[in-house]
């Protein structure tokens, strides 16, 4: 069943309508060398250090193993260190590309870019991930959860499971007095910075702490990467938090419906992720792919809170011993083969016309 949720998401996807206001090219032509083979032309030998991004570690992982398969001489290595440290490394010059949940900040943008000589850093989306508000409470199956009400949990406004705003999101359902234990990310987080930018734009009178990668809400209990958070989920009734759909499918955790901008509560499913996904836009310029979600959409039975996973690369001035692996790997990853290795991933594959400029931004890189 699983597979085939997945599987029913990878084709929603694929057929989704963006709004794209980025101009990069429509060639998806695959990168061919002297003897015209693509495959030829995409394998490369030496090391690749990168890090970041907690979220797409099983998708990085699959990437990895497959490029590494298909190619010889090649050591990939990927830590999962976080959204924030990966932008730190990269910036340091400690890691060849990071992982991202979300785009550099204004402010980061300058020191990214002083990496790249003659070029910029841009960000190339791989991965869209829904994300899941996961809970353990026992004899509560079927939680229903507005934004609003999320944003008073989180915010410590609201303390135990028979809380007035979660009666009335849940009508007719036995709520028992149980502490709230909510969990956040304790490390710099991509994926905290999505939640804080849903929480922002859904609860504005509500969440008053703005959108960071840093957890800034006071309260709470903290815990490291995705999977501390799926961990300490499951293992503490009374427990909610936010982490990304593979985590939570493979934890075997509990997810909340969420109200969305239709006044409805949304299951997390293939076709509700995927209808949200459908209305997000590609944004920058040039070959820069970052991507705005509309956390607000009144798409009858959008599921709202997804986010869009990136590796920030250098668009020129990568040392010349290094960039034939980064765009034979990126190549690879952003390939129809590398994406539809994710469907049994628990993310959602990148939608064809995203995905045909993430393919031809990696074949510009130089």
């Amino acid at each position: 069943m699983k597979l085939q949720r997945l599987g029913a998401i990878a084709s929603l996807a694929l057929t989704a309508t963006f709004a794209l206001s980025a101009c990069g090219s429509d060639n998806n032509e695959p990168a061919t060398g002297a003897s015209g083979s693509a495959a030829a032309a995409d394998c490369a030998t030496g090391t690749l250090n990168a890090q970041g991004s907690s979220a797409q570690k099983n998708a990085m992982d699959e990437w990895i193993k497959a490029y590494q398969q298909k190619c010889q001489g090649v050591t990939i290595n990927y830590e999962p260190s976080g959204s924030g440290a990966g932008v730190q490394a990269f910036t340091a010059g400690t890691a060849d590309f990071a992982g991202s949940d979300s785009a550099l900040k204004p402010e980061e943008q300058p020191g990214a870019d002083a990496k790249c000589a003659g070029g910029k850093a841009i960000h190339l989306p791989m991965v869209i991930g829904p994300v899941a508000i996961a809970y353990n409470l026992d004899g509560v199956d079927n939680l229903q959860l507005k934004p609003a009400t999320i944003a008073k949990i989180f915010a410590g406004k609201v303390t135990k499971w028979d809380d007035a705003a979660i009666k009335a999101d849940n009508p007719g359902a036995t709520l028992p007095s149980t502490a709230i234990n909510a969990v956040h990310r304790s490390d710099s987080s991509g994926t905290t910075d999505n939640f804080t930018a849903f929480l922002s734009k859904t609860a504005e009178a509500d969440w008053t702490f703005g959108k960071a990668k840093e957890w800034k809400a006071p309260g709470g209990t903290g815990a490291a990467k995705s999977d501390g958070v799926a961990s300490a989920i499951k293992g503490q009734a009374g427990t909610i938090g936010y982490v990304e759909w593979s985590y939570a499918e493979n934890g075997g955790l509990k997810m909340a419906k969420l109200g969305n901008g239709a006044g409805e509560f949304a299951a997390l499913t293939a076709e509700s992720a995927g209808k949200t996904i459908a209305s997000a836009k590609v944004e920058g310029q040039g070959d820069d792919l970052k991507m705005a979600i509309d956390y607000n959409t009144k798409e009858a039975g959008a599921y709202p809170l997804v986010l869009a996973t990136y590796e920030i690369v250098c668009s020129k001035g990568l040392p010349a011993a290094k960039l034939p692996l980064v765009k034979g790997f990126l190549a690879h990853a952003a390939s129809s083969e590398g994406q539809a290795a994710l469907t049994e991933l628990g993310y959602a594959p990148l939608p064809e016309t995203v995905r045909t400029k993430v393919e031809a931004a990696v074949k510009n890189i130089s």
